[in-house]
């Protein structure tokens, strides 16, 4: 479960692949201004043809099980480039859903994909007959994908399977930025595929909580590029408000809040692709990395807005659109006192005389 980087040399280095053909593709036909101001979805399909036909959807996949074989640093890149295009389609949870399955050795199909379990409360079980039983609520894109993978628990073991999204019941319910997030029922779900796994839902939590950091950090450096721009763009009193000393003041705030977002969404995806993510070094960054991520979130949505004034909450003005997927992903896979609870928990469990070695040894 670590990196595989004897998997990925041709991606690495300073003109890594992958990175340039997610700029190009998201350049393209992921403009936020453009599919903000489209009167239908098919700009949905075309985007998402491209991510799959250039292989950006399996990028966590090793070529042998026909997947890019990139690293592990690299998704996480792909994602934050992602953030920075507040990108309205599953490929987050398409990459997430690949690593899954083939971690555990199983074919990971094509398409659209999501996972569940995504919050530690839920728990989905599998019968005598080898059916699933459970409920999964807030599934990202539920009702959007075709299929699921999903992370079942039973007398302490653990196993991974792949179900039709029709043969689940779905209670619809949206995010904050009117995207899906449903809570999935399986009531004797017959799986595609099922097997034991060595991965644990805490696994599923950790690399989830990672990837929303990853897309936290893109979409605060684009709110804070969007905000500078229009600060120097409007004007007020005969001069632009970028003069003055309120508005520069927010500015630098809110470049203060995205740089940490995305340092510490680095910091947890260099933790994972070191091999460090699944044990307590890892959950120190990763649980950290959610709940900095997460206030950087509220606050950086916050600051945009007050550089806009009112204009910024019109359908008409981009900001909207990342303002309210921070909103959605600041919650995924367990928000910040989630993460907060469980970083106590930790920290106690340890002693309060193993905090100070632990953190000074990150």
């Amino acid at each position: 479960m670590g990196s595989r980087k004897g998997n990925s040399r041709a991606m690495t280095g300073s003109d890594n692949i992958i990175i340039d053909t997610t700029e190009r593709i998201l350049n393209d036909l992921c403009d936020p201004q453009t599919i903000n101001n489209s009167n239908d979805e098919k700009w949905r399909s075309v985007l998402w043809g491209a991510l799959e036909e250039n292989g950006l959807t399996r990028a966590w996949i090793p070529e042998k099980f026909n997947g890019v074989g990139a690293n592990v640093a690299d998704g996480f890149e792909i994602l934050r480039i992602a953030g920075q295009f507040a990108i309205p389609v599953p490929i987050a949870e398409t990459l997430l859903a690949g690593w899954l399955l083939s971690e555990t050795g199983l074919t990971v199909p094509d398409g659209m994909l999501s996972i569940a379990p995504v919050n530690e409360h839920d728990t989905i079980t599998i019968t005598d007959e080898g059916t699933l039983k459970g409920t999964a609520h807030q599934v990202p894109f539920g009702r959007d994908v075709k299929q699921i993978v999903v992370l079942l628990e039973e007398d302490d073991r653990s196993f991974l399977a792949l179900v039709n999204r029709t043969d689940c019941s779905i209670k619809q319910r949206d995010s904050h930025a009117s995207e899906p997030r449903d809570s999935i029922v399986f009531d004797r779900v017959q799986p595609l595929q099922c097997t034991e796994t060595s991965l644990t839902k805490d696994h599923l939590l950790r690399m989830g909580a990672a990837i929303r950091c990853s897309e936290i950090g893109g979409a605060l450096q684009h709110i804070l590029n969007i905000a500078v721009q229009y600060s120097k763009d409007r004007e007020a009193f005969g001069r632009p408000i970028s003069k003055f000393q309120a508005v520069q003041h927010n500015l630098a705030q809110l470049a203060g809040e995205a740089a940490a977002a995305v340092s510490a969404a680095s910091s947890a995806a260099d933790t994972i692709n070191s091999g460090e993510g699944f044990n307590d070094a890892g959950f120190l960054e990763i649980a950290s990395a959610k709940i900095r991520a997460g206030e950087a979130a509220g606050k950086g949505a916050a600051i945009g807005h007050q550089v806009h004034g009112a204009i910024g909450y019109t359908t008409e003005h981009i900001l909207h659109r990342y303002t309210q997927r921070l909103w959605s992903w600041r919650d995924d896979f367990g928000g910040e006192s989630v993460w907060a609870v469980r970083l106590g928990e930790f920290v106690a469990a340890n002693g309060a005389e193993q905090l100070w070695p632990t953190i000074a040894a990150r």
